[in-house]
Formats: C-alpha cells, sequence, structure tokens
C-alpha cells in the first residue's frame, strides 16, 4: 500500500468524530517513526499528533540499576503501564493539553513534557515495538488503538537501516552490528508474535 493510500486511511479515522489512537507497529528499523512522521505532516498539526511509545523508555540510570542495560529495548525496560495510562487518557480528550513524553537519541534517554496534545487534535498516532505485544504488562495497549498497523519490510534492508541507525548514534560498525544481532533481532522476533493482531499489515519498501 503506497504511503498516499495510508494518508488517506488516516485521515478518514481522523474524520470519523472524537479522538480516535492510530497505533503503528512493528520490529526496530521497520520505519514506523518515519511513517507516522509523513501521515502527521500530511494531515497538519490541527488534525494529527504523533506519540512515541519510545517516550516510556526507562531512563538508562534506571536500566543500569536492573541490571537489564545490555539488552535495553526489551519488553521490561520501558514502563508500560505508565504508557497504557497515557493512551487511556488521550482516549478521552480533556479541556487541557496532555503533555507527552519523547525520547531524545542524542541523550538516548526519554524526556518529559515534549509533545502537546491539544484537545481538538481528533487523531494520535502513536508508534512503537510492543503495541500488539500481550504480555509483561503490554496486553492492554491493543484494544486501547481504534486501528493498528504492522509494518513488514524486507528484513535485510531493515537490519541494514538499524546498524546504520546505530552508526549514526554512536556506536561503531562493529560494535552495531553486534547489538543489532544479540539485542534488536531478539526483539524482533517477539515483535513479529503480535503481526496477527494488527488490522493491516503493510510492506513498506
Amino acid at each position: 500500500m503506497r504511503t498516499t493510500e495510508l494518508i488517506m486511511r488516516a485521515g478518514a479515522l481522523a474524520d470519523r468524530g472524537g479522538r480516535r489512537i492510530l497505533g503503528i507497529a512493528g520490529p526496530p528499523g521497520a520505519g514506523k517513526s518515519t511513517l507516522a512522521a509523513r501521515i502527521a505532516g500530511a494531515l497538519g498539526p490541527e488534525r494529527a499528533v504523533v506519540v512515541p511509545m519510545d517516550g516510556f523508555h526507562l531512563a538508562q540510570a534506571e536500566v543500569h540499576r536492573l541490571g537489564r542495560a545490555d539488552r535495553r529495548g526489551a519488553p521490561d525496560t520501558f514502563d508500560a503501564a505508565g504508557y497504557v495510562c497515557l493512551l487511556r487518557r488521550l482516549r478521552t480528550p480533556e479541556e487541557v493539553t496532555v503533555y507527552a513524553p519523547a525520547f531524545d537519541r542524542s541523550l538516548e534517554d526519554p524526556v518529559a513534557g515534549s509533545i502537546p496534545v491539544g484537545p481538538a487534535v481528533p487523531l494520535v498516532i502513536t508508534e512503537g515495538n510492543y503495541l500488539l505485544h500481550d504480555a509483561a504488562g503490554w496486553a492492554p495497549v491493543r484494544p486501547l488503538l481504534d486501528e493498528a498497523w504492522y509494518l513488514a519490510p524486507d528484513e535485510a534492508l531493515r537490519v541494514d537501516r538499524l546498524v546504520g541507525r546505530h552508526v549514526r548514534h554512536g556506536k561503531d560498525p562493529a560494535h552495531a552490528r553486534a547489538w543489532v544481532a544479540r539485542s534488536d533481532e531478539a526483539n524482533a522476533r517477539l515483535v513479529a508474535r503480535g503481526r496477527h493482531r494488527a488490522d493491516l499489515v503493510i510492506d513498506p519498501g
């Protein structure tokens, strides 16, 4: 499905009335944030805002304290309960702006209060690995999504793109490939188990 068709589908969701939440799931490096940004950009800030799941990464200090630093990005290195609470709050717009956290890749940490969601915005686009996961506190997410898409790109392209991302953010190429093979691909296999819960499976090319 072409991006223009996906934009039209998201626009139709926004026009249903009330507040709607579109979830975009997929393995690491699938292109979730890129697609979400394109759709939001096409619809404009009065119709759509992106709230990434990555804003609920546990801080590096807490991941180290828990002994999970070598597998950061696994389901238990996020505040799943906090994410669910925010989605519930966003489903019923309040009269005030709701502020969501973002993930700052230059800091490799979440930053609270970064994304304003105004009460009149009809569509929230949320994207992340575990939107369709059904364990470890993530099961409540799927029922909160009006529609869920799963991105399934070519695997070799996805891995190359993921390695490139790690290199851009400071890892040397050998370390980046080792991290992808050990950590990201383990998470990718876990993410793929939720594919059948999506309303739409997309090969983004």
